[in-house]
């Protein structure tokens, strides 16, 4: 965001005074004067910046006062300090966005005027009057803007205003003088011009999201509120009920009507919805769209492209990031998901985007969560291809919250900012040449150099113009500024960087210009100066082809090389991959010998198992046969014992016929 006035650690000081955290300051001075809890947050800033991270304590239970201060302070872990001091800052901005303004210790007395808005031509002795309903008012004259937002008041006079044609010096940013009841302080906003009004709808407003739809007729300079509805169900059974809030969305008009695409919400959908907004029947009405929807977002780029919307990028719900690509109809309302091919922008929300020659899509800048871009990348729609081209001319910072407006070829690209400092030139990029150029500069915190700003273009009564509302830069902004654009800067963007020709060379006719202090003067060039300007110009298109030849030989040489070695690292795998191949094959053979023996080893157990089981066969034999030994040995035994006895029982008669007994007998005897 952008900073005026004191520096750090100096602002964050004066900015403590002013909240009651000074020295001597009573401690319920910060708690009277902002809600409780973010005089809290506020407390563990101020603690945090001066004392740093917390390693008191946690105060006793019958302390609930300390308890939420202690609580605070030490939720902000390790912040820096300087971070710390940033945000204190920041959320007193917030709370009270005219602090600075009313510390007189800390402010020159003497506003420093950081530019001269055009003053229409004054017309002295005039009677104040009201409205006529003609579109003419007398309304007090436009007033210089200052740093601290105050205005330095002149002399009580009067100008007749006549639309935007109050606005006469070109090329310079001038502070519109309107009536009516002003719309609220916004950023985030939505805007489209349509039959020569400016309508704005939704945004943001000290984090709360708006609903309101004002416009501004450019006729009479005019604000005006439009009670609005959102016709929900078929014409024949119609209910009304209330537009959602939201911001981050897309206004763009297309014939008599405009569309609201996506936007952040309190209750976000899942997927892009799309609003369609009748002017004559002042009713919103919700568009059904047909084939897979994005999922919802904000911060997205949304183009008109023929009868087709071009939605890129922006962040979901859950704070992530998008690049996706997707077109809707507007004849079908079908969406269409698309992938293009290329290289694709980093996910981004906060960019622009413009079309060029209904086949190219351009997207600049915009940031994500820890940095802000300035590339270029486009799309063509044809192909569907992505390409980031070379940029000429001076190459904008980086910015994210910046606005856009196309003119013909002319891309203008007004405010943005990096997360340090607000963006103070308005720029402009001729789409066919891709070479950049500064329209103007502002100088210091006015709201030109803002965030979430709204960017316009008008051709009122034959004139071009660009109008810019709303935007933050610390302070929240309802201003309405316009830059009336000059056919000389027409014609140099489209002429520059291109190469000449014969029909260059012919003279100009004069050209009037009409300067701030009201003169007027010539601006002619003769045939001498365009034939030296031509020649300078040649030398310098020769310059840069030289340049970018010497460039793509040094490529192709850095190519060539690559390519050698390339070649090189090729051969040697493939000489890697044969020897791999011998080894694979030698490992098969061993594999299918392997396999063999085993086949033949399952064979051998095979006839073992089979002998086994004879074996066991055999022994049941043997063990039959050793029985029927023992039985017969038993037989044996017994008939031996019984002849034995037979013979004992006989001996007497032996004797006696003369039988000799047996040794065995004698013996025993």
């Amino acid at each position: 965001m952008a900073s005026s006035g004191i520096a750090y650690p100096d602002r964050f000081y004066a900015a403590a005074a002013y909240a009651g955290f000074g020295a001597g300051a009573p401690s319920t001075a910060a708690i009277s004067r902002f809600q409780n809890d973010v005089a809290l947050l506020l407390y563990g800033l101020h603690q945090q910046a001066t004392v740093g991270p917390c390693n008191v304590p946690k105060p006793r239970a019958w302390s609930p006062v300390e308890q939420s201060k202690w609580t605070s302070w030490h939720g902000l872990g390790s912040m820096p300090s300087a971070e710390a001091m940033r945000l204190f800052v920041k959320i007193l901005e917030e709370e009270d966005p005219g602090w600075y303004s009313r510390i007189p210790e800390f402010i020159n007395p003497q506003p420093v005027v950081d530019i001269e808005m055009h003053k229409p031509k004054e017309e002295p002795d005039i009677v104040p009057a009201l409205t006529n309903g003609t579109g003419t008012s007398s309304i007090p004259e436009p007033k210089t803007i200052s740093e601290n937002g105050s205005s330095v008041e002149t002399q009580d006079k009067v100008v007749i205003l006549e639309g935007l044609s109050t606005v006469s010096a070109h090329e310079e940013w001038t502070a519109l003088s309107v009536s009516g009841q002003r719309p609220k302080p916004r950023y985030e906003h939505g805007a489209t011009v349509l039959q020569d009004k400016m309508y704005i709808f939704g945004g943001n407003h000290n984090g709360r999201y708006l609903s309101d739809l004002q416009v501004l007729d450019l006729k009479s300079l005019t604000w005006s509120k439009i009670d609005a509805k959102l016709q929900a169900g078929t014409s024949d059974s119609a209910i009304t009920a209330q537009v959602s809030p939201c911001a981050g969305h897309s206004l763009i008009s297309c014939g008599n009507k405009f569309f609201s695409v996506a936007g952040h919400t309190k209750d976000p959908s899942d997927s892009i919805t799309v609003k369609e907004f009748d002017p004559h029947t002042c009713t919103w009405s919700i568009v059904k769209t047909y084939g897979k929807p994005p999922v919802s977002r904000g911060g997205q780029s949304v183009t008109l492209v023929g009868t087709t919307l071009v939605v890129f990028g922006g962040e979901d719900a859950k704070r992530c990031l998008l690049n996706d690509l997707h077109i809707l109809d507007l004849e079908t309302m079908t969406w269409d998901d698309v992938d293009a091919i290329g290289t694709p922008p980093a996910p981004r929300s906060d960019h622009v985007a413009a079309c060029h020659a209904d086949r190219y899509l351009l997207i600049f800048g915009g940031g994500s969560h820890a940095t802000c871009f300035n590339d270029l990348h486009v799309l063509d729609l044809q192909t569907m291809e992505w390409s980031r081209p070379k940029q000429q001319g001076p190459i904008p910072s980086p910015r994210a919250g910046h606005a856009g407006a196309t003119v013909g070829e002319n891309w203008y690209i007004v405010g943005g900012g990096n997360n340090k400092s607000g963006v103070s030139e308005t720029l402009v990029l001729n789409m066919s040449t891709l070479a950049w150029s500064v329209v103007s500069t502002v100088e210091g915190r006015v709201p030109l150099a803002s965030e979430g700003m709204t960017l316009l273009y008008s051709n009122y009564s034959g004139e071009d113009y660009l109008i810019s509302f709303g935007g933050y830069n610390g302070r929240y902004s309802n201003e309405v500024y316009a830059l009336k654009l000059s056919v000389k800067l027409d014609l140099q963007s489209s002429t520059k960087d291109q190469p000449t020709s014969d029909s260059t060379s012919r003279v100009l006719e004069p050209e009037v210009e009409i300067s701030q202090d009201g003169k007027i003067r010539e601006i002619a060039m003769d045939n001498a100066d365009s034939k030296n300007r031509n020649d300078e110009a040649n030398e310098q298109l020769l310059a840069a082809l030289k340049a970018e030849k010497d460039e793509l030989e040094a490529t192709l040489n850095r190519e060539g090389l690559q390519t050698v070695q390339l070649k090189e690292e090729i051969t040697e795998a493939e000489a890697r991959n044969a020897e791999l191949t011998k080894e694979l094959q030698a490992v098969r053979g061993q594999l299918a010998a392997e396999q063999s023996r085993c086949f033949k080893l399952e064979v051998d157990v095979a006839e073992l198992r089979q002998k086994l089981q004879s074996l066991d066969a055999l022994e049941r034999e043997v063990e039959l046969l050793r029985r029927q030994k023992a039985a017969s040995e038993q037989e044996q035994a017994a008939l031996d014992a019984k002849q034995k006895k037979q013979a004992g029982s006989g001996g007497v008669w032996g004797w006696l016929v003369g039988t000799p007994p047996d040794d065995d007998d004698s013996e025993s005897s």
